[in-house]
């Protein structure tokens, strides 16, 4: 950040009094910009065993599977950012159920938050501007390989063994950057 949104004065990095972070501060009109991390919220839809994925049609990881989820908008709550986001990607009203996984990503600071949730029925499942398809899986016949990112693949991982087990519970943990493994990807 380079200037302020209030005054559109420039502003300086330091750590404010009180604060233990250093900070975009404007000398002119003394607001203190805050970066706090993005929220992404998004649903596990179920159908008859089947779970629903989007091929994605937007960057990053276009053209591969996704549940649908994304960025919650100013004034929703966790849950109405899934479920909007869940009818932009896929085409289908839900609500959203069971809190499943809540998941810290530091290193891109954002935290991904999925639920999961029942389909009445999967005839209105269909592609949008943000999916180029709609497919519900088999539990045995996820794309795993063509999986856009780790907190869907360790969303949907848990909760196949969690079936497995007969008993759905939420998970929260972190995925942090591994530099070795992305050198070695290089």
């Amino acid at each position: 950040m380079k200037f302020c949104s209030e005054c559109a004065h420039p502003v300086h990095l330091e750590t404010p009094e009180g604060d233990n972070r250093q900070r975009s501060v404007c000398k002119q009109c003394g607001t203190i910009h805050y970066v706090n991390p993005r929220i992404i919220a998004g649903c596990l839809p179920v159908f008859e065993n089947k779970i629903l994925l989007c091929k994605r049609a937007i960057e990053p990881r276009k053209g591969y599977w996704t549940l649908p989820a994304g960025f919650m908008e100013q004034g929703e709550t966790l849950e109405e950012g899934a479920v909007r986001e869940t009818l932009e990607e896929a085409g289908i009203e839900i609500s959203a159920g069971q809190l499943l996984t809540s998941i810290s990503v530091p290193h891109i600071s954002q935290v991904h938050i999925f639920f999961l949730t029942q389909m009445d029925n999967s005839q209105h499942a269909q592609s949008t501007s943000e999916s180029l398809d709609v497919k519900l899986f088999d539990m045995d016949d996820i794309p795993w390989k063509e999986i856009a990112f780790p907190t869907v693949k360790k969303t949907l991982r848990h909760y196949l063994e969690d079936l497995q087990e007969g008993h759905i519970q939420t998970r929260i943990f972190d995925i942090h950057f591994d530099e070795r493994l992305a050198r070695a990807k290089n």
